[in-house]
């Protein structure tokens, strides 16, 4: 299950979306999400499962990465599923004793889970996609405007990045935590939830220290690389607008109007 967790990890590759600028990436993950917050019916997101899926050809990404990527939540997508289809009143279809799935209940269950797969899908294609660098100067110049209000933009955007980087590693140690404890006799899936609970200590004591440790060895390197936060910085590769971002901007906003378009006709 651990090695199944995506989150934070970046697949190299030299597509047109990989080249784009990141700020033009995360501004568009953002407009990307809320759109489909506008999605109301099953027109709606197949227009947005089709650009969806065209972002996932353009970038290269293999697609059992994008299914891996979801498979780590697929219990929270069906129980969302079936809240809706056993809670929401209406037509009824069927009836499982006291349980009654209703057409209504049927159509928000799908259209919600969809949803889910979708904010899943874009958020995880912003980091395969963008490399932890480039996200964190996107980060940095996103929020400059903030800096004359005395926000440490700099040492903000670094420490989102480095949380978001330590992901992986975090999870691959805790997975050989995991199995260290388990060739000692520990036991992680059986019992109650207390014991269940319980038996969690002999992997988080090792987690905690060996997480505490790596950010001491990252505090001792950048300090002895010189490190002095973000005043007076310069960059060896200067981020740059150019016409494959506008380009990027225009498409979603004519998706954003197609989808507005759809949600005005509806109603």
């Amino acid at each position: 299950m651990l090695a199944d967790i995506m989150l934070g990890q970046y697949f190299p590759g030299n597509s047109v979306i990989h080249h784009l600028d990141p700020r033009t990436k995360i501004i568009s993950t953002l407009l990307l999400i809320s759109s489909i917050f506008l999605a109301e019916n099953y027109q709606s997101y197949s227009i947005a499962a089709v650009f969806v899926s065209m972002i996932i050809a353009l970038a290269g990404i293999p697609l059992m990465m994008i299914l891996r990527s979801l498979k780590p939540l697929w219990i929270i997508i069906i129980l969302t599923l079936l809240i809706h289809v056993f809670t929401t009143p209406g037509t009824v279809m069927y009836v499982f004793g006291p349980l009654a799935v209703t057409q209504e209940g049927l159509r928000q269950g799908l259209l919600m889970s969809f949803r889910l797969v979708f904010l899943i899908t874009t958020s995880s294609l912003l980091t395969f996609t963008t490399s932890p660098v480039a996200l964190t100067d996107g980060i940095e110049r996103l929020l400059k405007p903030f800096k004359k209000l005395g926000m440490p933009v700099h040492e903000l955007a670094m420490m989102m990045t480095i949380a978001l980087r330590f992901i992986p590693t975090l999870l691959e140690e805790t997975d050989r935590i995991m199995k260290a404890q388990m060739a000692r006799g520990a036991d992680f899936t059986s019992g109650n939830l207390l014991r269940r609970a319980r038996n969690m200590i002999p992997l988080l004591v090792p987690l905690f220290i060996s997480a505490f440790r790596r950010a001491d060895e990252l505090a001792t390197a950048m300090e002895a690389r010189c490190y002095r936060g973000g005043d007076h910085r310069t960059r060896m590769k200067q981020l740059k607008i150019t016409s494959r971002d506008w380009a990027a901007y225009g498409i979603l906003v004519l998706l954003l109007g197609v989808l507005i378009l759809f949600r005005i006709s509806v109603k």
